[in-house]
């Protein structure tokens, strides 16, 4: 799968590689390879974080750091006063606020096996990256996060 070339390792893709969530084949690059983009299939509670404005994100890290859920709870309202979703088209406002509110009642009940609040920090360290990938979408800012 991999070949010498002068000096530097390359991968090699072929038609029948089974490479694992969405991938989308490009042109060939200026040094001669493929450039392969892979996306992130996100499950539905991961998928109804909504986008919020940077300082409300960093808000909510905060609150979830400390308190485990309130953050994820109070995002949960962001999408009934129109903060961006990805699945608020396929599945409703409602719905997506009721998915926000499920998952902090998660961080909530587990928080006392630590399970509830290392995933409260993760729900809020993936607010604060939507919300920065946000902020560089809007000022045209090429994303590398």
């Amino acid at each position: 799968m991999a070949e010498k070339e002068g000096g530097t390792q390359q991968g090699r893709i072929k038609a029948g590689d089974n490479l694992g969530g969405k991938t989308v084949m490009g042109g060939h690059s200026i040094g001669g390879g493929v450039v392969v983009e892979v996306r992130e299939k996100k499950g539905p509670l991961r998928a109804a974080i909504p986008t919020m404005p940077f300082p409300l994100a960093v808000i909510c890290l905060f609150l979830n750091t400390f308190i485990p859920g309130l953050g994820t709870f109070i995002s949960a309202f962001t999408v009934l006063c129109g903060a961006r979703n990805e699945l608020v088209s396929e599945r409703g406002v409602c719905c997506v606020f009721w998915l926000n509110v499920a998952a902090a009642l998660i961080q909530i009940l587990t928080a006392v096996i630590m399970v509830g609040w290392i995933m409260s920090i993760f729900w809020g360290m993936d607010m604060v990256i939507l919300a920065i990938s946000d902020g560089c979408r809007d000022q045209g800012i090429p994303q590398e996060v």
